[in-house]
């Protein structure tokens, strides 16, 4: 959290802003209005490690950072987050695409963390694979986080007093479960997993409660048939989902944990059953779920919407971190489509922000995704103008666009401008992926066809001038832009500009939508720019 005195003025202004992350923070100074009794608020967020990091597992961590921040802006509470791995869940299926099928169909029903590492590449177990690529996923974003493994707490003892508490309170907890499930589930359903001492599977089995203080239960073993008396202690069982939660929170003193609209029944249930093992539910609120281009819920098994890597190829991560920012409990689609505007948008506001007073900055996206540490970066050239001029043919590579911004502007480069430059990279891998392949350039009409004449006759004396007055102090995009109204407003009047543009963008661009026009003929250059506009008549 932040390692600088927050100053006065800005801790003033986190008391009373509106912005999400400290209006969620506000909830905690509620539940402790005279500050935390144990010293600290705990944040935590879960992870299943049956499969690999993903957007779902960005999108809690880095959300549930912003309000650990937000709340550090307010007061000055220690407080840490905790980045659960439930690897003590029982493998139900075999994760498709993981190598050595046969060997994992082997281990079905065992805890992630006992089946082996089917990569081989030196993990005690498969769970121990994920959850090292997950502590690298998060400490490649700079996460601050404790990581804490289900299969430790189990088995260092760690969550002994919490499962005597669950043997405790046993039949109420049941009275809480057995309305939520289908009759036929009711017979056999148990809060209580036994990992079995014969196959070393967590085992769905309707148990007996022996003895609460040593922890016994009494089950019938799958295998044999025989009754057993059993330890739960120690890692000789888990809890069910449900429960499991619950129990966490109760024996790790959870304070804060948010959680996706499809869990919202969980939390209901797990809140239950927490106030019966004698805790308070963790404050939090229930996000919405991102959406493929078609509306549909993404899915890990569909493989639809983005992953996180598909976005870092095309974008920076805090283009990802700011959409993830926005309107947290509105729907929102994920796709390839929104990325261009995600970047263009995260600059606007970040060039927008040192000049703006503290109440402005604490609702300005960029602080929260920055945590407070907001970088000085404006960048002279829109995402959107990139992209356009990296999908147009002959371009399509890093050098050659550098080779259009040096000329646009002497005073740029790529080692003097490494932000923009990264950008070019973003733009070129966009570009050659999804803009170039979609591009339709279509003739003019012969009722378009005069206005784009006129057009090239202007940008031909600009042209001229330009190298009559090579120390001109206009802007040549600003000029440029007016040339192109000018013949917009003689050709389609004021109230039809919107159609001007729209001819230009589908005869040069072959795109429905398009940069500022006068930005673009500035940066690709007023002949190469002309020569569209020839290729776009001789296509009549």
């Amino acid at each position: 959290m932040p390692t600088h005195e927050i100053p006065a003025a800005l801790r003033e202004a986190a008391l009373v802003s509106k912005a999400w992350p400290y209006e969620e923070a506000r909830k905690l100074l509620k539940r402790y209005p005279n500050g935390p009794d144990k010293g600290e608020i705990v944040f935590e967020t879960g992870y299943g490690p049956s499969g690999l990091p993903h957007l779902g597992t960005f999108q809690e961590v880095a959300r549930t950072l912003m309000v650990r921040h937000a709340l550090a802006e307010m007061v000055d509470w220690p407080s840490r987050l905790i980045a659960f791995s439930d690897d003590m869940d029982g493998m139900r299926k075999v994760p498709p695409g993981v190598p050595h099928q046969d060997m994992m169909h082997d281990h079905l029903d065992q805890p992630l963390s006992r089946v082996p590492d089917p990569y081989g590449c030196g993990h005690d177990s498969y769970a121990a694979h994920n959850n090292t690529l997950l502590r690298q996923f998060l400490d490649r974003f700079g996460f601050d986080y404790e990581f804490l493994s289900s299969a430790d707490c189990y088995g260092s003892g760690r969550f002994d007093e919490a499962l005597r508490q669950v043997l405790r309170k046993y039949g109420e907890i049941m009275d809480v479960m057995l309305p939520t499930l289908r009759e036929e589930r009711r017979k056999t359903y148990s809060p209580v997993l036994p990992v079995s001492a014969v196959s070393g599977k967590v085992l769905q089995v309707a148990i007996e409660v022996v003895d609460p203080e040593a922890g016994l239960v009494r089950y019938v073993e799958p295998e044999t048939g025989e009754t057993v008396e059993q330890s739960i202690l120690g890692g000789g069982a888990k809890l069910q989902w449900k429960v499991d939660w619950a129990m966490r929170w109760y024996a790790l003193g959870v304070d804060y944990e948010m959680a996706g609209k499809d869990l919202i029944d969980s939390v209901v249930q797990s809140s239950k059953i927490v106030r019966i093992l004698g805790a308070r539910p963790p404050e939090g609120f229930n996000y919405e779920l991102f959406l493929d281009e078609n509306g549909e819920k993404i899915s890990k098994t569909k493989g639809n919407g983005v992953t996180i890597d598909e976005w870092l190829t095309y974008a920076p991560p805090e283009s990802l971190a700011f959409y993830i920012y926005r309107e947290p409990k509105k729907a929102k689609q994920l796709s390839f489509g929104v990325i261009p505007r995600a970047v263009d948008e995260y600059y606007q506001f970040l060039a927008t922000y040192p000049t703006q007073e503290w109440d402005k900055r604490l609702g300005n996206p960029v602080h929260h995704v920055h945590g407070g540490n907001v970088p000085e970066e404006k960048l002279p050239i829109s995402f959107a103008l990139l992209l356009n001029i990296a999908s147009l043919p002959g371009v399509g590579d890093r050098e050659t666009v550098w080779s259009f911004l040096s000329r646009y502007n002497p005073g740029l480069s790529a080692e003097a401008s490494p932000a923009l430059d990264r950008l070019v990279g973003y733009a070129v891998e966009y570009g050659c992926r999804f803009v170039a392949p979609s591009l339709r350039r279509r003739a003019p009409t012969a009722a378009e066809m005069p206005a784009l004449q006129e057009l090239d006759a202007l940008l031909a004396a600009h042209e001229a001038a330009s190298r009559e007055d090579a120390a001109g102090e206009e802007d040549p995009a600003v000029v440029l832009q007016n040339h192109v109204y000018e013949i917009g407003k003689a050709h389609y009047g004021k109230e039809g500009l919107r159609d001007w543009f729209k001819v230009l963008y589908e005869t040069l661009l072959g795109s429905e939508q398009g940069p500022r026009m006068g930005s673009f003929f500035a940066l690709y250059g007023v002949e190469n720019s002309r020569r569209l506009i020839r290729e776009a008549l001789a296509a009549r």
